[in-house]
């Protein structure tokens, strides 16, 4: 008895309105970060590699979403942290003071994020073609 190799099935691809939920869900995603620090970008990634071979659509919001969670909500929350600690650490050298405006610059930058990403959630599910600054371009580099 021979065995018969399994045919591959290819994924269905999404209708036009899953495509625009699952791209505002990709923004959205955000706001996990309110409740974990970083689960935000975790979940953007997920919905990336979950819908990539279903959507093309989805895959780029979701990758632009991992990408600006990643610089303005990880990296920048974490130059915050370092900025406000050297202020505090060289304040007594009067050099620290120097410190804290640019840690205040820093700390500004997560909330940016999340302004960005409901706008971007906003568009998304609206249909336009939303494209975050920079973001938007390394995730088409990315995607091919």
């Amino acid at each position: 008895m021979s065995k018969a190799t399994p045919v591959p099935v290819k994924p269905q691809p999404l209708s036009p309105e899953d495509e625009r939920l699952w791209a505002m869900l990709a923004h959205l995603s955000v706001l996990l970060n309110l409740l974990s620090g970083v689960l935000g970008p975790i979940a953007a990634i997920v919905i990336y590699a979950v819908y990539k071979p279903r959507s093309r659509y989805v895959a780029f919001h979701a990758l632009q979403s991992f990408w600006m969670q990643l610089v303005l909500w990880v990296g920048f929350g974490l130059l915050a942290g370092v900025m406000w600690f050297l202020g505090g650490l060289l304040s007594a050298v009067l050099i620290g003071l120097l410190c804290f405006p640019l840690a205040c610059v820093f700390s500004v930058a997560p909330l940016v994020a999340i302004v960005y990403g409901i706008v971007g959630a906003i568009q998304a599910y609206q249909g336009q073609d939303f494209r975050y600054f920079l973001f938007a371009d390394w995730a088409e580099k990315m995607l091919g």
